[in-house]
């Protein structure tokens, strides 16, 4: 018996089906796939006070584990959508990684080596639990059309809006977008009606996956193993998820019968090679695939915009499917909140393109990497490969070259267009336009970190300290349109007029930021720092804000 039973979402006829006038009806945003990226970006939008209609072929969440890693950018941004701590609650918490060469730990590595964060590094949590629990914080916020059983069969773009034809149980209706955001994945039939180009390469390798329930005293730890004596000729990895579930991913070659290794006798057989004879477990989901990596070259035609796997593919290696998806939304949301407000031009939305596209190409590049080092296509690169690992056992500049999937983190774009002039001087160790501001706890009260002080808005965040006074805060930066809070970090007793005083928790924020009295920050809507200064200049932060708001 599987470990999660999956729920089933009723069909409700939308109103097209028998209201001839709502046929005429714009909905401000469409999105089409109620998955892990179309739900963030529903959610998001909505607490921006815009009304999303969400569209899903199915009624029920992803059938089996698929993505189950869910990394600390991740769950800042569904933290501030309200749903991480069930996140976090239900998944399983780890930091560790192992590597073996045959029965041998060659090393080991800590993925959260710094203290003084809000999420760890990574949970282990399966797909259909986190779209169950956006689903469910979806159905709680108004503004949040959620469609299931209603089928995309076709796509017509207008200059002003996109028609959408939708099929149902109950017939056929056409509905109009004043923006199309396809997060329907890898088989997009947005992307197919647009018959846009999805260029890349298909690897020819094959790995199985074997998602397994069983009660095992096995600790919270991702292990990689090249040529482990029960899979001699390849490489396993093993990862631990809600439930006593285990993920078991072989490679297999790619000359293996897909067909052959799918039949639960041939998985047993592997399985019992690594467990031992004594051990017992029951089957929850199987998967026999290959590595592909695609992109488009634009996320963004006209009023039509792809975001995850509609727009970038990448090998699961490396949790950077999922992860990439969810900051595709989190890059949108803001970015389609302010043109549809009036506060920003259309053209800002093709910064989203430019960032995520500059995004989707280093995980790329990532992804090719660990491909080839997973599985080397030449004599010389297997013999290269050996003698890294062989070299990693005793050398820690030869652990850097070992690539058994590099782990997914937040990509700097930058090469945006949004970023502000900024002055030169010593970074050495600060983040750079185009990074996610660095958390640290504040002690204004439990449970108070930088990430959430500052997130969903624009934030100016200053450092100062009792000999360097901030002046008060301009009143026209912000505006109803564009918000801006400005944060003083320091330890004054208290902030000057217009500021909001932080105190900054043992100075780990000043030290992640390298920051100095007088140093600033311009912080977006998704945590991105889209300026820096060294001294605090109202003329530079005005004209930054405007920069980054397309304007």
């Amino acid at each position: 018996m599987a470990s999660y039973v999956y729920p089933k979402y009723a069909w409700s006829p939308p109103p097209e089906l028998s209201v001839p006038a709502c046929a005429g009806h714009t909905y401000p945003v469409v999105i089409v796939g109620a998955g892990l990226v179309g739900l963030t970006l529903a959610l998001d939008l909505a607490l921006k006070d815009v009304p999303v209609c969400v569209l899903d072929e199915d009624d029920t969440v992803s059938v089996g584990s698929r993505s189950i890693c869910q990394a600390q950018r991740t769950l800042e941004i569904w933290h501030r959508l309200g749903v991480s701590d069930r996140m976090v609650a239900k998944g399983v918490t780890w930091t560790t990684g192992e590597v073996y060469v045959g029965d041998r730990q060659i090393y080991s590595f800590n993925m959260q080596p710094e203290p003084g964060q809000r999420f760890p590094a990574f949970i282990n949590l399966q797909q259909y639990y986190c779209e169950q629990f956006l689903i469910e914080r979806c159905q709680e916020v108004p503004g949040i059309d959620l469609r299931f059983r209603n089928k995309v069969t076709g796509v017509r773009p207008a200059n002003d809006h996109v028609a959408v034809d939708v099929e149902t149980p109950d017939g056929r209706y056409t509905l109009r977008a004043g923006w199309l955001v396809a997060c329907d994945g890898v088989r997009s039939t947005v992307r197919s009606q647009l018959q846009l180009p999805y260029e890349g390469e298909v690897f020819d390798d094959q790995f199985l996956i074997a998602d397994i329930r069983m009660t095992a005293d096995l600790p919270n730890i991702r292990r990689y193993w090249f040529y482990p004596p029960f899979h001699p000729a390849n490489s396993v990895l093993l990862h631990r998820q809600a439930d006593n579930v285990y993920r078991v991913d072989f490679q297999l070659g790619r000359d293996a019968d897909a067909e052959e290794e799918r039949k639960v006798e041939n998985i047993d057989r592997r399985l019992r090679m690594m467990f031992g004879p004594d051990v017992q477990w029951e089957h929850e989901w199987t998967s026999v695939y290959k590595f592909t990596c695609r992109t488009l070259q634009r996320f963004v035609h006209g009023r039509v915009i792809f975001a995850g796997d509609a727009a970038h593919v990448v090998s699961p290696f490396g949790a950077r499917g999922g992860n990439s998806g969810v900051q595709d939304a989190d890059n949108l949301g803001w970015k389609l909140a302010l043109v549809l407000k009036g506060a920003a031009p259309a053209s800002l939305l093709e910064s989203y393109s430019i960032e995520r596209l500059q995004a989707a190409r280093e995980n790329i590049r990532q992804s090719t990497r660990s491909t080839d080092f997973i599985t080397p296509k030449f004599p010389a690169s297997q013999a290269f490969r050996d003698a890294v690992l062989d070299l990693a056992r005793d050398f820690p500049f030869a652990r850097a070259m070992v690539n058994s999937g590099r782990l997914s983190r937040p990509t700097c774009c930058p090469e945006s267009p949004l970023h502000a002039r900024c002055d030169g001087g010593d970074w050495s160790t600060a983040p750079v336009p185009g990074d996610v501001l660095p958390d640290a706890p504040l002690a204004n009260g439990a449970g108070t970190w930088a990430t959430e002080a500052v997130a969903g808005r624009f934030a100016v965040v200053a450092f100062s300290d009792s000999t360097t006074a901030l002046p008060a805060a301009p009143r026209d930066l912000s505006s109803p349109a564009v918000p801006v809070e400005c944060f003083a970090i320091g330890d004054a007793d208290r902030a000057p007029a217009g500021w909001t005083l932080l105190r900054d928790r043992d100075r780990l924020l000043a030290r992640r930021c390298d920051a100095r009295p007088g140093t600033t920050y311009l912080v977006r809507p998704d945590q991105v720092v889209a300026g820096r200064w060294r001294s605090l200049d109202m003329h530079a932060l005005a004209e930054a804000l405007r920069r980054a708001t397309g304007n």
